[in-house]
């Protein structure tokens, strides 16, 4: 396994529905750099911008009018590409419960966000503490071509 980082890029974006899609093309740019399938990167798309969208809506309660910021993180590495979603907002309570399929704390939504993380990454890791915030660390596994 390489722990030599190729390449990374850091971003800080304001806490409003507006930079979800921003994130979301970010992350197909920073995933284009390497011989991934148009469904990896689609997953890759959804999956960060599931991340974004629960820490716009959730970590700050959708609160745009406050300076809140969402870090996004993207790593890559000879063997994986790493997405780190963090946010400083309220916190998670119970993350398995989180993570169950129907589970929201809003119930306008469908709750499927962690279950399409979960199910598009290769590793989906949430760490949160009440009042501190949510870090959604998310790893693609690059699978060598054997084909060229």
């Amino acid at each position: 396994m390489g722990t030599h980082i190729k390449n990374q890029v850091k971003l800080s974006l304001l806490s409003i529905n507006e930079n979800v899609s921003f994130a979301r093309a970010a992350a197909a740019a920073f995933s284009a750099q390497v011989d991934l399938t148009i469904t990896d990167i689609d997953e890759i798309k959804v999956a960060v911008s599931e991340a974004v969208s629960n820490a716009v809506i959730h970590g700050y309660g959708g609160n745009n009018h406050k300076q809140n910021f969402i870090e996004l993180v993207m790593n890559l590495y000879r063997d994986k590409l790493e997405f780190f979603i963090i946010d400083f907002g309220k916190g998670i309570a119970n993350i398995e419960e989180a993570r169950q399929p129907s589970f929201s704390s809003d119930p306008e939504r469908m709750g499927l966000g962690f279950v399409f993380m979960d199910s598009f990454m290769d590793e989906l890791e949430i760490i949160s503490k009440l009042g501190q915030g949510t870090t959604v660390k998310m790893v693609k596994l690059l699978v060598p071509s054997t084909e060229h």
